[in-house]
């Protein structure tokens, strides 16, 4: 099922291509929202605010390609647009950090003949033990590319700080893994299949207990072109910016 809750991304400006990535659905309050990564809809870095297209113009419209509701394995792109009428973001920001937190969520308008495969925000009962060295998945669309119509493809990472602690203070930890430009906005997922077995938060061995699907949080690129480390801002961060974000002023 990861492999359809990964949902690619376009981003346009006047109908044009200007950039691509990955997204995930949550549900809050009878509300679907679109998660990815603010530097993917705004178009710009979000620690310098610089315009990312080498053509000098920023997103205003993503489409996004949705699993269709007429049966699994089929899609459909819906656009949703992402700015108001006076240039002002229709997305939701963290109320505290604002862009620096990578993160952003929009509220899906779009829907008709979409099928929804949203990942839970809530805590699990006796979620798993993540600690460094764990292997993640970062389950999106390297270069936009798909492992078949339009599924995400699986990258293997390694936990490289420790999860609990916040990486620079912010709620966010480090991910060793090859990723590549595509995979802005994906989900981290801890994932165990029916055969599997796993160590809980709480010291229980969990064996056999089924497949195991454990959002971590939303990859967000690399520290620098030199590294593999990565940014996953953490699924709490998620919660904030759903249920108390608030849309930022006009870029």
């Amino acid at each position: 099922m990861p492999s359809v809750m990964s949902l690619m991304i376009e981003l346009r400006w006047n109908g044009k291509r200007v950039g691509g990535g990955t997204g995930f659905v949550v549900q809050e309050q009878g509300k679907s929202f679109l998660i990815t990564n603010w530097h993917c809809l705004a178009g710009r870095r979000s620690d310098t605010n610089e315009i990312i297209s080498a053509r000098g113009v920023t997103p205003d419209e993503v489409v996004i390609t949705h699993n269709a509701s007429e049966h699994l394995g089929a899609w459909v792109s819906r656009p949703e647009p992402i700015l108001d009428a006076g240039g002002r973001p229709l997305w939701l920001d963290h109320p505290a950090w604002g862009p620096k937190a990578d993160v952003v969520a929009l509220e899906l308008t779009n829907l008709d003949g979409v099928q929804l495969y949203p990942y839970p925000l809530d805590e699990p009962h006796d979620p798993p033990r993540i600690t460094p060295s764990d292997g993640v998945n970062i389950i999106g669309f390297p270069f936009s590319q798909v492992s078949w119509g339009a599924m995400g493809i699986w990258v293997r990472g390694t936990v490289a700080s420790e999860p609990e602690l916040d990486y620079r203070g912010m709620p966010s930890f480090l991910v060793d893994s090859r990723t590549r430009p595509g995979q802005s906005g994906s989900p981290v997922v801890y994932y165990v299949n029916m055969s599997g077995s796993y160590m809980s938060r709480n010291g229980n061995l969990r064996v056999g207990t089924g497949e195991l699907i454990y959002l971590l949080g939303v990859y967000s690129g690399r520290i620098n072109d030199q590294s593999d480390l990565g940014i996953v801002w953490k699924t709490s961060l998620i919660r904030d910016v759903v249920r108390t974000g608030v849309r930022g002023p006009s870029l």
